[in-house]
């Protein structure tokens, strides 16, 4: 019954792949009209260019969020293996993008090819990496099997497994089984989530930590909060971060009802091809305000009430120069993002009702005094006022959000430690 149920599993996924197949370029091209990136290095996608790099130890991470927290883990493998080449995957402009800017001095850098086996198999053909590590929950079934039969060992780092993709993996358990099975480490980031993933199959799963807490806030990114900070004035600061369409337009209605005159407004969406969109949302609730594209070093104008953060790469700027901060994706069923940033900076934090893509770390956030959880837009606004009138409340979450930062940092050389036994093979 196993092998006839994996045989089924089999047999589903790559109907569906075959199904969905025609639809790849469509969806490219129409992801290419709100992001020319999608646009570009097709070739890529299908693993036809040259091998950028061959013998590399090879590291997908999907995006922006997954790319960055490989950044403390790279850091460890490049001190302890010097010589092993780097070769990052990723499937996002944006997360392309940020892997140059993080990597590009030393590593090459290319989009995965789509799950296909063709595809995938031609892929490891070209480049013989000596190992892959796989960025949080990256289950791909026909690039796992294949790098079992090149020989290629794969870990899965930082992994993380909601109950909800639980859930969903859940629905093909045979195949799910087969794949965690082929992995030969897994570094999960919390102890539910270790147990979701061997509930599933997975066998050597080993509780490493969140490698996020190991990111260090860049020095050159605070001070350039803290010179923004003097160009805006004297007013508070509440920033809202990483939001997510569907969340902005109730953010601003509320601030607009409820917020004064000498508090501003920082909006930073998540995805870089809606600045624009939401710089319509800001001019129809009739608030005045700038971005921080055309802003440059000029002082921010008395009555700005909203700036649009419409940059790449300075998240940390934004936090260093904001009172307080809430962290988007958590007012509607998306999961949330990075907490662990804001806290590290030492900013008071709130989040909102649905963070189960952050789980272990928002409940331990808000059990220290560091975050506080609210239920819609208006509370949002409503708590943050009260803290932006409350210097000793937003001092004392500050304090206790940079403990428990400090609290949690140790995974990227315990997650080394799991790499290590691969990379001593070459």
């Amino acid at each position: 019954m196993p092998t006839l149920r994996l045989f089924l599993d089999w047999m589903l996924y790559r109907a569906v792949l075959l199904l969905v197949a025609p639809l790849v370029p469509l969806r490219l091209l129409w992801r290419g009209q709100r992001e020319r990136g999608y646009l570009h290095r097709w070739r890529e996608r299908l693993a036809l260019d040259p091998a950028p790099v061959t013998g590399a130890l090879w590291i997908h991470a999907v995006s922006v969020g997954e790319m960055r927290a490989a950044e403390p883990l790279v850091a460890v493998l490049r001190d302890a293996y010097p010589g092993v080449p780097l070769l990052f995957t990723c499937m996002t402009p944006t997360g392309r993008a940020t892997a140059e800017a993080l990597y590009g001095g030393f590593a090459r850098i290319v989009y995965l090819p789509y799950d296909y086996a063709g595809l995938v198999r031609r892929f490891l053909r070209r480049t013989r990496p000596c190992a892959g590590v796989l960025m949080e929950t990256e289950l791909w079934p026909n690039l796992i099997h294949a790098a079992a039969h090149a020989n290629v060992p794969l870990v899965l780092a930082n992994a993380r497994l909601s109950e909800r993709s639980a859930r969903g993996y859940a629905r093909l358990p045979a195949l799910t089984r087969a794949c965690l099975q082929r992995i030969a480490a897994v570094g999960a980031q919390s102890g539910a989530d270790a147990a979701r993933l061997r509930s599933l199959g997975a066998s050597s799963v080993d509780v490493t930590g969140n490698l996020k807490f190991d990111i260090a806030p860049p020095v050159s990114l605070l001070a350039r909060g803290a010179a923004w900070r003097r160009q805006w004035g004297e007013r508070t600061v509440l920033l809202a971060a990483s939001t997510r369409e569907g969340e902005e337009a109730p953010i601003l209605r509320a601030f607009a009802a409820r917020a004064p005159a000498d508090v501003l407004l920082v909006l930073v969406p998540r995805h870089p091809q809606r600045f624009d969109t939401v710089a319509h949302l800001i001019e129809v609730t009739g608030l005045r305000s700038e971005r921080r594209s055309t802003l440059g070093e000029t002082t921010l104008k008395a009555d700005t009430r909203v700036l649009l953060g419409d940059s790449l790469g300075e998240m940390f700027a934004y936090y260093a120069a904001c009172d307080v901060a809430f962290v988007g994706g958590s007012l509607l069923p998306l999961g949330g993002q990075n907490l662990i940033e804001p806290a590290s900076v030492g900013r008071p934090v709130l989040v909102g009702p649905h963070t189960f893509n952050f789980d272990a770390a928002t409940r331990r956030a808000i059990e220290a005094g560091a975050v506080l959880r609210v239920e819609d837009a208006d509370a949002l606004i409503d708590h943050a006022l009260k803290l932006l009138t409350d210097a000793p409340a937003r001092a004392r979450m500050g304090e206790a959000g940079q403990a428990f930062a400090r609290a949690h940092r140790g995974a990227a050389a315990h997650m080394a430690g799991l790499i290590a036994p691969l990379l001593a093979k070459e």
